[in-house]
């Protein structure tokens, strides 16, 4: 075969056929080869089977529950008050606690979130100093304020059915309970405890709960973590009591709560569950535009701003009880102020149906009013339809203070638009994004109970990648800014990072980690490696067998292979495992064509190359000299006229008889026209991914070529690709819609671009810093001044 070679080359898709290319040297034997040092490789495409946990009857090899699968279960009945004069929180509870797991308990443990406020939590003590430098005023007033705040829970009694005091023992942000009598397995228990704490002052510090005071003394109480709730007891773990340091989130039982409110008496109360007394705390008017809300098809005020802004005036002396009832739930929150204004629309689908509500001040208007009920509404739609049903008759997104955060059918976030009423773009799509992301929590983790006490990414990865397909619901131009490959590649090449399988609090850059990473990731599984149809089937049928379960990595790596029929370890290992990043190089590229062997063709070719040799600068510039040999004719003898290259009676006669023997077949590729490209290709990031190929012909048309990651199964350094094309290739580019996060795309072209960039002018300047200049303009206007108070004396 004829060839050309090009060295540092990159390929895309090609026409006719592809082929790996073997290397020629596997072609070589003999006792030598013993000898070679083989180069260290590591197996891309091991199996998980060692890093993952051992199937079971609670866990199956397919990522399903098992028939043995169990979980506990916790029920309350809560009453709470807030004290508005002390933005306090007291209350009193009682808990049923269900032992469904196949094992004797002698204590349970509780968790204490509001001790991570406590003077002596881990949190202020174990955390590193902050940048000093350049520290902001208000920055420094939050370090100080949390190092003299205390917002730890008292804990007055804890107490069993019959009144009597249990021990306990408080450790930190958790709480044990040791029990009269061992708890048996199917047994239950019930307990009461009652507590107080105070709120944090969420003006002064960010937390996920707490008070801001408005401008006004009004106040919006943000209300979670604020109750002593459960620790989750598992088959994998036992109790879950690991600390609470404030970054990881919580792993958590499901249960029912009967919870009963108790604020001033023009407060109104957004929460978990479903108001049981609305003829107690609402009037007459704000039934009737709740009831017309169900039916309406855009937001219907229940609340409206006049009405709350009448609220504010006077600060109500008398109380009010709202009560809510919710089922199936792992936790509860609510938010309370005189300041909300409250909208609502209905939302329905494929198995289900919810009211969507809003409930903000005026200061978050009008971004609020406008986006947030449709936002909530447009979450739980596109949610169900990628995972399962949305499963409670409420929806409610709250304008507080708190950045974003979640809880079962409520959430806080905190966007609002300056004291103007403008806002910029970026602050508009921002609010949108983060109601899209709270509101999507319901089905990560509060649905798809996943542990994120551990696993950071099994609940905000997930989400912030269905959180992009609801975006790009929203408009074709949403600017999403997670969930985008080629957005992941700066973080994925750089060094400080850890894999995402990192436990939750020893995470570095976790929102990169967690949040884009994994949802990239996913992106890149949908779109590349799978393809829709086969990874929403997977995809949708994890969340349909961990609905209402908790799940581990391993039941959502074993359910994707399960469901797709795909291998996929090799992904898992290398995206979820490993710091490896994606960049895949094209390192040479050879053209090769059938030799036809026919003598007129060949001794043609073999003549341009010997006079391509022989052309050089200096035979060029010396071509007019006298020669020797001109001068004296004797001098030239046989060789000087014999032409090598000439094309002879016998070759044409050779070659005649050697295509005559040529069966017809044969004959026919000696004169094919087709054009055969090996493509080197070199991993340079360590991450194996499939290539992908856009190949250019000399006629302008271009196509594509999707190699399956599987091309690195033997080499995952470096392969080489055979391409055969009728046409002639003219550029080749690698990932051309940069679908894998490959880090460096100068390399994947060829042949290689120049880097553009463009020449920023500006006008000359005066030079540096010239005080003397400055005093003098200085001292004109002081003059200038001067004058003006002369002239308007009388």
């Amino acid at each position: 075969m004829h060839r050309e070679s090009h060295p540092q080359t990159r390929a895309f898709p090609l026409t006719v056929f592809s082929f790996i290319a073997i290397p020629v040297m596997l072609l070589s034997c003999g006792q030598a080869a013993f000898s070679q040092q083989k180069p260290v490789r590591t197996d891309k495409f091991r199996q998980l089977a060692e890093l993952l946990p051992t199937p079971n009857e609670r866990r199956t090899a397919s990522g399903a529950p098992g028939p043995a699968y169990w979980q506990q279960r916790a029920d309350y009945v809560i009453d709470v008050e807030i004290d508005e004069k002390n933005h306090r929180v007291s209350g009193s509870e009682t808990i049923t606690y269900t032992n469904n797991s196949p094992h004797e308990l002698t204590y349970l443990w509780l968790q204490l979130d509001p001790n991570l406020f406590s003077k002596h939590s881990y949190t202020p003590i174990a955390d590193e100093a902050p940048e000093l430098d350049g520290l902001s005023y208000k920055r420094l007033r939050g370090i100080l304020y949390r190092a003299e705040f205390d917002g730890s829970i008292t804990i007055s009694s804890v107490k069993d059915a019959k009144g009597r005091e249990l021990p306990h023992k408080t450790v930190k942000t958790m709480m044990r309970v040791d029990l009269p009598a061992p708890l048996a397995s199917g047994g239950t228990y019930s307990f009461s405890v009652t507590w107080s704490f105070s709120l944090v002052d969420l003006k002064k510090i960010r937390a996920r709960s707490g008070q801001e005071v408005l401008d006004d003394g009004n106040a919006i109480y943000s209300v979670a973590q604020w109750y002593p709730r459960m620790c989750a007891y598992t088959d994998v773990h036992g109790w879950r009591h690991r600390q609470y340091l404030g970054g990881a989130e919580f792993t958590l039982e499901f249960g029912s709560f009967l919870v009963k409110i108790t604020v001033q008496e023009d407060h109104i109360v957004a929460s978990t569950g479903t108001l049981q007394n609305p003829a107690e705390v609402l009037s007459e008017s704000q039934r009737e535009r709740l009831a017309a809300a169900a039916k309406a098809k855009e937001p219907v005020l229940i609340v409206t701003p006049e009405e709350a802004a009448e609220n504010r005036k006077e600060k109500s002396p008398g109380r009010k009880t709202w009560i809510f009832h919710a089922d199936m739930v792992r936790d509860f929150a609510f938010a309370s102020s005189r300041s909300f204004a409250w909208d609502a629309m209905p939302s329905s689908g494929e198995g289900f149906s919810a009211l969507c509500m809003s409930f903000y001040p005026s200061e978050a208007m009008p971004l609020w009013n406008q986006y947030a009920t449709h936002a909530t509404a447009q979450t739980i739609e596109v949610y169900s339809k990628f995972t399962v049903p949305y499963p409670w008759p409420v929806a409610i997104s709250v304008n507080s203070p708190v950045g974003g955060m979640e809880y079962p059918m409520i959430h806080f976030t905190g966007a609002r638009p300056e004291k103007d009423g403008t806002y910029s773009e970026s602050k508009k799509y921002g609010m949108i994004s983060v109601i899209i992301h709270e509101v999507g929590h319901n089905f990560f983790p509060m649905v798809i109970n996943s542990d994120e006490r551990e696993w950071i990414w099994m609940d905000e990865g997930f989400n912030t990648f269905v959180q992009q397909l609801a975006e790009q619901e929203w408009s074709q131009d949403y600017p999403s800014r997670r969930g985008i490959p080629r957005s992941i590649g700066g973080y994925m090449k750089s060094s400080n990072q850890v894999p995402i399988m990192t436990s939750a609090d020893s995470l570095v850059q976790s929102s990169a980690n967690a949040y884009s990473k994994t949802a990239a990731g996913l992106t890149i599984l949908r779109e590349t490696v799978l393809g829709r149809e086969t990874f929403d089937f997977a995809f949708k049928e994890y969340a349909r067998r961990w609905k209402f379960k908790r799940p581990m990595p391993a039941d959502f790596f074993r359910t994707m292979e399960d469901a797709s029929g795909i291998d996929l370890d090799w992904f898992f290992r290398g995206w979820f495992y490993t710091i490896d990043h994606t960049d895949i190089a094209i390192t040479g590229l050879t053209h090769f064509t059938v030799d036809s062997q026919d003598p007129a063709e060949s001794k043609a070719r073999a003549k341009e190359r010997s006079r391509e040799s022989n052309d050089t600068i200096s035979k060029r510039r010396s071509a007019g000299l006298p020669k020797r040999i001109d001068a004296f004719p004797e001098l030239k003898d046989f060789y000087d006229k014999h032409d090598e290259f000439a094309l002879t009676k016998e070759a044409k006669e050779a070659y005649a008889k050697m295509v005559k023997k040529l069966p017809k077949e044969d004959r026919e590729l000696l004169e094919s026209k087709l054009n055969f490209y090996v493509l080197d290709l070199e991993n340079i990031g360590g991450m194996v991914m499939p290539v992908l190929l856009q190949l250019t012909y000399e006629d302008g048309e271009s196509e594509e070529l999707h190699i399956p990651a599987e091309i690195w199964r033997k080499n995952n350094q470096e392969v080489s690709k055979l391409l055969i094309s009728a046409r002639k290739i003219a550029s080749i580019l690698v990932d051309p819609h940069e679908e894998t996060a490959d880090t460096d795309k100068e390399n994947n072209v060829f042949p290689r671009l120049a880097k553009k960039s463009r020449i920023k002018l500006r006008a000359g300047g005066k030079g540096g810093s010239n005080p003397i200049r400055k005093s003098r303009e200085e001292a004109k206007k002081a003059e200038k001044e001067a004058k003006k108070e002369e002239a308007k004396k009388p």
